[in-house]
């Protein structure tokens, strides 16, 4: 873009999701690093009527830095295309693909990719009986950010008894044992790959609060199994048919080598706050995180 100065950005933010304040938290880094490129920001805590707030703010672009359903899950993508505004990350469909968690697995098994088992499951009968071995986990068929996620392990007596807020509907897949990688893909090309070690599961809260995992940059695990992770990842994002940036994360059970590594969800928005992968991952390949939003805003577009 010539002149940045010109261009004005709405950032969207915050939002109805389970996923509120780590949005606004992502919203306001983005903000102020787009802010530090040079461009016109204007932050906007989208809600219900995200037509008018951007009719009203007139931007050039959106950078879409809501997170959980509603905004990421092809509804907001949808409101920008009937817009149509230029805006960041995936389009309608591969946003919805990935959110549900079922459908993305059909995906995935289509390209070739390793997953594990799952179903989806009556919230009724998984708390009435074990619906799959165990140990697996039971978690929202549409959420993200390990939101109302339940770990059953082996030997447990009696099923889960899930929270009122999870859906009549839930997945129930099979636990994949080993050590937590990430890989985010940027436009055509996958960065690199992350582990994730924390004290337990690796929860909402072990992703969002300082402190809550630590992060090994780059993973230090054989090159078979980070190309492996590389290779995974920008076949997700390219069968999901994402654009923009996006994360892949994976199990790996390194006793049994490159069998070990499965494939467990891609999230079309990664975080953008500072305890973030994405943003780690694009600054260990030399992109700053002024870099990192500048690109994504000029990468913006609309499907249709």
């Amino acid at each position: 873009m010539s002149s940045r100065a010109s261009h004005r950005v709405a950032v969207l933010m915050g939002g109805p999701s389970a996923e509120r304040e780590v949005s606004l938290s992502s919203g306001r880094e983005c903000a102020e690093a787009l802010r530090v490129a040079g461009f016109e920001v204007i932050e906007v805590d989208a809600g219900h009527d995200l037509a008018q707030q951007l009719a009203d703010a007139k931007p050039d672009c959106v950078f879409n830095a809501l997170h959980g359903r509603w905004g990421e899950d092809g509804c907001v993508q949808g409101v920008l295309e009937w817009l149509r505004l230029p805006y960041t990350h995936s389009g309608v469909l591969a946003s919805a693909l990935a959110m549900d968690k079922a459908r993305a697995k059909d995906v995935y098994r289509t390209e070739g990719l390793p997953i594990v088992e799952s179903v989806l499951a009556p919230k009724a009968d998984v708390m009435a009986r074990h619906v799959l071995p165990a140990p697996y986990v039971v978690k929202p068929n549409n959420e993200g950010s390990s939101v109302g996620v339940y770990l059953v392990m082996e030997g447990a007596n009696a099923p889960p008894q899930l929270s009122d807020e999870m859906p009549e509907t839930v997945m129930v897949e099979t636990y994949a044992p080993g050590r937590e990688l990430t890989c985010s893909v940027l436009g055509d090309r996958a960065l690199c790959v992350t582990e994730i070690i924390t004290e337990g599961w690796y929860d909402y809260a072990a992703k969002y609060n300082v402190g809550g995992s630590r992060h090994v940059l780059p993973a230090e695990i054989p090159p078979s199994i980070t190309e492996a992770c590389r290779d995974y990842a920008l076949r997700a994002h390219n069968a999901l048919g994402c654009r923009g940036m996006s994360r892949t994360d994976f199990r790996w059970d390194e006793a049994r080598g490159l069998d070990g590594l499965v494939l467990l969800e891609t999230n079309t928005q990664p975080g953008m706050t500072p305890t973030s992968l994405a943003p780690e991952q694009a600054a260990h390949m030399g992109i700053s995180f002024p870099e990192l939003v500048t690109w994504m805003v000029e990468d913006a577009s609309c499907d249709r």
